[in-house]
């Protein structure tokens, strides 16, 4: 299956190079073989919100400052942004503009850096963007793989003549712990590259649901804002793909290996294509790259359980499962999976730790629903 790329989560690739190519990608684009769509939005919309609410925020954040004596500005935004005081709930797969934001009160972490962003702006508080270099996300949605990274910013506070506070200067916002952040490697990237992110976000969303015309005008935007961004680059290479375009897919693919000649996610996909037309030779040579890649992704040890699960083989499903847990123990259908498989074996008590873990984990409500359904009619036996 191909991968695409999905920001929050957010891959970087792209961002540096290894090769001066052109970035003139004008040899790229096949207009005659899409509709155009007429509702995407221009870049500079991200960060826009009605006056009306900037007028309530800034009254809002007066209101604070008098009750509070002069509460610093970015604190203010981050308090008031704050998951844990109910001002923004996580939504995976939710990229928003910052004013569809702000009236719904979620989103995925791309939705909350450009919303943080917005309100900063309103308030004259400086931002920092940042790639955060956690490890590899897997997530799977109907044929595609998702491979998610993560994107956050900093407030930085504002200057005061005569004060200095080395310990409140700035403030992340973010809905990973921050004890847990300190072990990543952050990189900064500009609000054009946000930008970028942000349509390709839209983009893999807009596949996700096989509307590949949208996917292919918001592609189009992005690669405008940032001709070298990877990731973008090979989501449309599978937007060709899947609309019989395959030599464009390969041209795209070859493009983004003259930028970045290991990039695993273009070698990848360039073998998908090698294999469905039937390019062995070549499909070998890429293929000694990858093959130890594989390995890596835990949805292939998931995909073996299940498997297992549904021949019965109940131990060998547990093994396989543990085995993608190692790999991401974030995924909550990988401790239903275990769940499922141990009270098929008749042991009680690890079938309901692993489904208390499963409904800890799950953001989704449906997930969260099914599973509280599950562990009620559990605890009742």
């Amino acid at each position: 299956m191909p991968l695409m790329v999905l920001l929050c989560l957010l891959w970087v690739s792209g961002c540096s190079t290894t090769a001066q190519v052109s970035t003139d990608l004008s040899a790229l684009w096949q207009d005659a073989h899409f509709k155009a769509v007429s509702d995407i939005p221009a870049p500079d919309v991200i960060f826009q919100l009605p006056p009306d609410e900037i007028r309530e925020i800034r009254a809002d954040f007066q209101r604070q400052q008098t009750l509070r004596r002069g509460l610093p500005a970015h604190k203010w935004l981050a308090n008031y942004l704050s998951a844990s005081r109910g001002g923004f709930r996580y939504q995976d797969n939710d990229t928003r503009i910052a004013a569809d934001t702000l009236y719904k009160r979620h989103g995925n972490c791309m939705s909350l850096v450009v919303l943080t962003a917005a309100l900063a702006k309103v308030l004259d508080v400086g931002v920092i963007y940042q790639s955060v270099s956690v490890p590899p996300v897997w997530d799977q949605r109907g044929n595609f793989n998702l491979l998610n990274g993560h994107i956050n910013l900093r407030l930085k506070a504002l200057e005061q003549p005569n004060i200095f506070d080395a310990a409140d200067t700035e403030l992340v916002v973010d809905f990973v712990p921050a004890e847990t952040l300190r072990a990543y490697r952050t990189d900064r990237v500009d609000e054009s590259m946000v930008q970028a992110m942000f349509f390709n976000n839209l983009a893999a969303e807009a596949m996700i649901n096989d509307d590949w015309n949208r996917a292919y005008a918001l592609l189009k935007v992005s690669l405008q804002l940032q001709p070298q961004f990877i990731a973008a680059l090979n989501n449309l290479a599978i937007v060709y793909r899947n609309n019989h375009l395959q030599p464009m897919a390969e041209v795209v693919y070859r493009h983004a290996l003259q930028l970045e000649p290991n990039n695993l996610t273009t070698l990848y996909n360039l073998a998908v294509l090698l294999d469905l037309e039937g390019r062995l030779d070549e499909w070998i040579a890429v293929n000694r790259i990858l093959e130890l890649e594989r390995i890596r992704n835990p949805y292939y040890y998931y995909g073996m359980g299940q498997q297992a699960y549904r021949e019965q083989r109940f131990s060998d499903a547990i093994r396989w499962y543990r085995q993608a847990i190692e790999k991401a123990n974030y995924r909550h259908e990988f401790y239903f999976g275990l769940s499922r498989s141990y009270w098929m074996l008749g042991e009680r008590k690890a079938a309901e730790a692993n489904l208390r873990k499963a409904l800890l984990l799950s953001r989704d409500d449906n997930w969260t629903k099914r599973y509280q359904a599950k562990l009620n009619v559990l605890t009742l036996h």
